[in-house]
């Protein structure tokens, strides 16, 4: 069983804002392959189940991913080798998509989260660059992650996440 996380606040005065990138991924993928997420949260998370796989959108805001990932990853038995984590990234140019198969936090607040809770970092992550550094320097670090994209850079997600579904269903199928 492999386990899809999407990192993002709730809530709709967060969407489209660069640090529900994650959501958002898990959003479109959802509706290239018409699937739908469970009416009822469970675990802290918003939850769909296609064959071996489950997704999720963790409930618990940005910071505090992780709690829901690990009673996931522990309910279902899951090694973190088989848990996908999509999320923001600043530092990362608007569009770029970078995948690891371990590796470190950083300055991401959501992957620390999921680090602790996990108890390690070995497990893969898709970073989605949000980076735009003349708006995050104009506004800070903290109301850039939480502002919503351009409309330029709205323009170009439909590119960028038919990429990253195709990046989900070859860690899928691997």
């Amino acid at each position: 069983m492999k386990l899809i996380v999407g990192l993002g606040n709730p809530g709709a005065n967060f969407n489209f804002t660069r640090h529900n990138f994650g959501f958002l991924a898990l959003d479109f993928y959802f509706k290239r392959k018409n699937l739908s997420w469970s009416e009822k949260p469970r675990l802290s998370a918003l939850n769909a189940r296609e064959g071996d796989v489950l997704f999720i959108k963790p409930q618990d805001f940005y910071n505090l991913s992780g709690v829901s990932v690990a009673s996931w990853a522990r309910y279902y038995k899951i090694p973190a080798s088989d848990i996908l984590v999509i999320c923001d990234n600043f530092d990362l140019g608007f569009g770029k998509i970078r995948y690891r198969s371990s590796g470190v936090a950083g300055g991401n607040n959501g992957l620390k989260s999921v680090d602790k809770e996990l108890g390690t970092s070995d497990y893969p992550r898709l970073r989605l660059g949000t980076g735009n550094d003349e708006l995050k320097n104009k506004i800070g670090a903290v109301d850039f992650v939480l502002s919503k994209f351009t409309p330029e850079e709205k323009a170009k997600l439909p590119e960028i996440l038919s990429e990253v579904c195709d990046k989900i269903d070859e860690f899928i199928a691997s």
